[in-house]
């Protein structure tokens, strides 16, 4: 199984151009993906730089064909057009999808503090290397307090899948819409998370949980132990980072870790601010 994560900037290049023709190139030139999990993906949003207020969903699975879009918006406000503008992230699977699930994440009042809502998007996959829950968000910039309290409600989200992954559906849940499907206990968290590899908020992320759930492990230190993790921001100037950065992970519980054969990062691209990200299992 091939994933990979990219925070496509809504399509704009460094060179200000929304191109997601660009994007897709990127993504074919960099390999053959099975999941492919996207930030920063806008419905008729013309007030961001460069855009036309696409429907970038459909833009992308035109050039994808053959996988399922799950897309989960954080904002969705109203459009200049009389539809919605809606602003958040997508995941896109040729691999078969079980249930899905959109996650709002915490959006703790800072007044001071320029902030959006966030969101987790969950989808169930089944792949060669067995049933996994795949989630991608994109946490906060702006406020660590926000990100940390987005932390804690995916560490809350993964116990309770945890807790829910044995669960013998009763007879009443045959059928209709308390159906029961499968939530595997094992997990991939890819996306933007916006701190760097030094934060405290990545050893949030990688703490270790009660009552056996599962943890997540960082996949580039799985396989570069010890190493200063390669950045996916600062490669190319941009105005919200001093130097370059890793601000973009691939997190993986322990059942998934032992199968992590690769882990790459495409420094070369200008088609966004960040860089894309790929982890293959065997």
């Amino acid at each position: 199984m091939k994933l990979l994560s990219w925070n496509i900037q809504w399509g704009r290049g460094m060179d200000g151009r929304v191109d997601l023709a660009r994007i897709l190139r990127t993504i074919r030139k960099l390999g053959d993906f099975d999941v492919i999990c996207l930030q920063e993906v806008a419905i008729d949003f013309p007030g961001l730089s460069g855009s036309r207020g696409e429907d970038q969903v459909a833009e992308l699975s035109a050039g994808l064909p053959g996988y399922t879009a799950v897309y989960g918006a954080a904002t969705d406000v109203p459009g200049g057009r009389g539809g919605r503008s809606q602003f958040g992230n997508a995941i896109f699977s040729r691999l078969p999808v079980g249930q899905v699930w959109r996650h709002l994440l915490p959006w703790p009042a800072e007044a001071a503090v320029p902030s959006m809502q966030r969101v987790l998007v969950e989808a169930v996959v089944t792949s060669d290397v067995g049933p996994l829950r795949v989630l991608t968000t994109h946490l906060e910039y702006y406020s660590q307090r926000q990100r940390q309290a987005q932390i804690d409600a995916i560490r809350h989200l993964h116990a309770e899948a945890w807790a829910l992954s044995g669960r013998t559906p009763m007879p009443e849940e045959a059928g209709g819409s308390f159906e029961v499907f499968p939530r595997p206990a094992q997990a991939l968290l890819c996306g933007d998370m916006n701190f760097p590899a030094t934060a405290p908020e990545r050893a949030q992320i990688l703490a270790p949980f009660a009552e056996r759930t599962p943890g997540f492990h960082d996949a580039w230190s799985i396989l570069h132990p010890g190493e200063t993790h390669a950045p996916t921001v600062g490669i190319h100037p941009v105005d919200f980072v001093k130097q370059p950065e890793c601000f973009d992970f691939v997190f993986l519980t322990e059942g998934l870790a032992a199968r992590l054969k690769a882990h790459g990062i495409d420094a070369a691209t200008e088609a966004s601010d960040h860089q894309p990200v790929w982890v293959e299992l065997v």
